[in-house]
């Protein structure tokens, strides 16, 4: 229990995204500065009710590997809905997203009789909150990537997604400190930085004079000339900006690959899931990406069976497939999350919902069968992530036969390749 020997380290359970997974890098980072021990902690995801039940799941599963340590559950679904885990009696604290982002959290948590004289739950509201923590560590990643957070909320309010009310508004962090960042990573020798975020495409509209994402990517690629590869993650494309279009037509350090947030491929959807793009907006952005830079590659996020989504509705989606040639598929068959506007539409029933998932996986995998098939010949610049496996700029696995300097970026030609990847 609290008070245990700060010898036994904190035990980490993440779920979730990946700017979870910096979130959880940092919380490592307080919690061994205030010399916390014997503690687990659960950082949590919201995106789907399944996201909330395989929490439940890995809190029981902690809590039995670890019956004499303090549990703290934080993350999305700690913020959407304390009470849910509040009432598990194998859960002994309840945080917020703000919260498990403030050093004197931990530091508290580290005091004598903490579980017994503090309440239970401490979630604060998460839209009053202004700025995000990414000065807090360094990035985190393999010994060749590093991820950095540069973003964190969102404004907007897709009926599908519980997100913003864990997450907060759109806050945020200044260039000057992302930079400084960077700098520091390249020095300490990763040859590739991502720039993460909820709502990537959002930065700047907080900071003075409103820089746009295309700002910061030209700054860091100007300011950090020692970075060979800049990557971006997830962004909503009806929000690229012109900076942004010019540095994907110019720089050839920014990597040729964007995942798309589109969710679906009809209009009538799209307007219900309160999208901001029309399927021809989305056909139109990856043509003028790939006519600027022709080895672009495109990962996309579909929701398959949203409410009210007819056959003929989902033969859209399949169709947006092949028209922007998307090879990176994240598929989401629909789950109602409680609390969304999503929820309270007219339902499609769970077997077509997954038949369709099911032919989305299909037409991805065909899709990447084509990729791999199209870089067999090519040579490619590849970023080692271990002596056997790397990725090229259109971040593709490669697997080697012999072994590689590892973190380092190796120049190779493509042999061949199986389901998943090239070979080398």
């Amino acid at each position: 229990m609290t008070g245990s020997p700060a010898d036994v380290p904190p035990v980490f359970a993440t779920l979730g995204c990946r700017l979870n997974a910096y979130e959880t890098e940092a919380m490592k980072d307080m919690t061994a500065r205030a010399g916390l021990g014997q503690t687990v902690v659960v950082n949590t995801c919201a995106v789907t009710a399944e996201a909330v039940r395989k929490a439940r799941q890995e809190i029981r599963r902690l809590r039995r590997a670890h019956p004499d340590a303090t549990l703290v559950v934080t993350g999305c679904a700690a913020q959407t809905e304390p009470e849910t885990f509040a009432a598990m009696s194998e859960v002994d604290k309840v945080i917020g997203n703000s919260e498990k982002m403030q050093p004197e959290t931990w530091a508290r948590m580290a005091g004598p009789d903490f579980v017994g004289k503090t309440e239970k739950v401490q979630v604060d509201d998460i839209m009053s909150v202004q700025e995000t923590a990414g000065h807090l560590i360094d990035g985190f990643g393999t010994r060749s990537r590093a991820y950095v957070q540069v973003q964190n909320g969102c404004d907007h309010r897709c009926t599908f997604c519980i997100i913003p009310f864990g997450r907060g508004n759109s806050r945020s962090v200044p260039a000057g400190v992302v930079v400084d960042q960077i700098k520091r990573l390249v020095g300490r020798g990763y040859n590739e930085v991502v720039l993460t975020g909820v709502d990537l495409t959002s930065w700047g509209a907080d900071l003075p004079a409103e820089p746009r994402l295309g700002d910061l990517v030209m700054r860091i690629l100007k300011l950090v000339p020692d970075l060979p590869r800049l990557r971006i993650s997830s962004i909503d494309s009806i929000e690229a900006d012109a900076a942004l279009m010019q540095a994907i037509a110019t720089e050839p350090r920014l990597m040729p690959h964007l995942h798309l947030s589109l969710q679906a491929g009809d209009d009538m959807i799209l307007k219900r899931m309160k999208r901001r793009h029309s399927r021809d907006d989305a056909i139109a952005f990856c043509a003028e990406a790939r006519r600027l830079r022709p080895d672009m590659t495109f990962g996309a996020d579909i929701i398959a069976g949203f409410p009210t989504e007819t056959e003929d509705m989902f033969s859209r989606s399949l169709d947006l497939v092949r028209e922007c040639d998307l090879t990176w598929l994240h598929v989401f068959p629909f789950s109602a999350r409680q609390g969304t506007p999503a929820a309270r539409m007219p339902q499609v029933h769970g077997g077509a919902v997954k038949e369709r998932a099911a032919r989305l996986r299909e037409i991805g995998q065909s899709q990447i069968t084509r990729h791999l098939s199209s870089q067999v010949g090519r040579t490619h610049r590849i970023l080692m992530e271990n002596p056997r496996m790397g990725r090229t700029e259109q971040f593709t696995e490669v697997e080697f036969g012999s072994d590689q300097p590892e973190s380092q970026i190796v120049v190779a030609t493509i042999r061949g390749h199986d389901d998943a990847s090239l070979t080398a």
